[in-house]
């Protein structure tokens, strides 16, 4: 059985994905999430909740991916593109509902380094 110095980072990455997907799209939702979905071109008022309940489940989905460590660098190169193509959608779709792009970006890059950092660790294993 893995001890925690494996287990915590590959953790500390999931529990990104579940806060974001479930916490913050699913129950309860946050505002600012829906509204810039709500952005979203040519996506209908009455698929904002669903698309948003959708994203939020893949977003755990993910998350479970990573704390199983299966395809390490597989894993890494999802999560690496969803965030990406997350962060640019916001960014070209909704920059005004983005209060802070730089934090954002920042925090996500740290993020990614984490991602990467644990598929080198577990593909070396």
């Amino acid at each position: 059985m893995p001890g925690w110095r494996v287990v915590a980072p590959r953790a500390a990455v999931a529990l990104v994905w579940f806060y974001e997907g479930l916490w913050c799209k699913v129950v309860p939702g946050r505002a600012d999430q829906r509204a810039i979905i709500t952005q979203i071109p040519l996506l209908p008022h009455w698929a904002v909740t669903p698309v948003m309940v959708s994203i939020g489940l893949a977003e755990a989905a993910v998350g479970v991916w990573a704390l199983s460590g299966v395809r390490p660098y597989l894993a890494a190169g999802v999560q690496t593109w969803l965030i990406g193509s997350f962060n640019l959608g916001g960014l070209l779709f909704a920059p005004d509902r983005i209060t802070e792009p730089g934090r954002l970006i920042v925090m996500n890059l740290a993020l990614i380094c984490l991602i990467w950092l644990v598929a080198e660790r577990r593909a070396s294993r």
